[in-house]
């Protein structure tokens, strides 16, 4: 158990409820930062959560780090589908993952992107499963194995917590390019995105 729990709580009482929260951006610096551990799971650490929640779904996303909503904590939350589209959703604290090394070791090349450079993608080669391990929204023991774009997710955030954006894996060219692409949307993201939803698309303004 952590070191400091109140009474456990089940998760589906931290998926409402909660407020939007603004989402940083990779040019500040918690997201280029070490997070520290999880060791409280109090009532306000699950009220975050719960905002947490409501930002993820109001951006469309599939997962969202800590640091991304200005926190220096050790967790993420996820709501992504596995290899066979079966949804998974939960709290990961103090996360480790493990990918297969060796023989075993496939990658799967696909497009990801980051909801703090919203707007752009770019292909990446991970490992197709992963297996993290750390504690759940109560401080219990937790582990969630990953396929299809669920073994992308738990990678992609527990990079966050160590301060790596996946543009910090891309090389120097392909880097140049994703911004490029992030700059010519970025007008449709207020700066407290998403908070304040996205602008309407303007095909003519996508195309100068």
């Amino acid at each position: 158990m952590s070191e400091t729990a109140t009474t456990p709580r089940p998760l589906e009482d931290l998926l409402t409820g909660g407020q939007k929260r603004r989402i940083t951006r990779w040019s500040e610096p918690v997201l280029h930062r070490q997070t520290r551990p999880v060791t409280v799971f109090d009532e306000a650490f699950h009220d975050l959560i719960r905002d947490m929640f409501a930002t993820m779904t109001a951006s469309d996303g599939v997962g969202l780090a800590s640091t991304q909503v200005d926190d220096d904590r050790s967790f993420f939350i996820f709501r992504c589908p596995d290899a066979d589209q079966q949804i998974h959703q939960g709290v990961m604290c103090n996360p480790v993952v493990e990918v297969p090394t060796g023989a075993d070791r496939q990658l799967d090349s696909a497009e990801e992107g980051c909801l703090s450079l919203p707007g752009a993608y770019a292909m990446l080669a991970r490992p197709d499963h992963a297996i993290c391990r750390g504690l759940d929204h109560n401080g219990q023991p937790y582990e969630v194995i990953g396929t299809g774009l669920l073994a992308r997710c738990l990678q992609h955030e527990t990079d966050h917590l160590s301060g790596t954006v996946f543009g910090d894996r891309l090389s120097g060219r392909r880097r140049r390019q994703l911004f490029a692409d992030h700059d010519r949307v970025a007008y449709r993201y207020p700066a407290d995105w998403p908070i304040s939803p996205k602008a309407a698309f303007e095909p003519e303004r996508e195309t100068t």
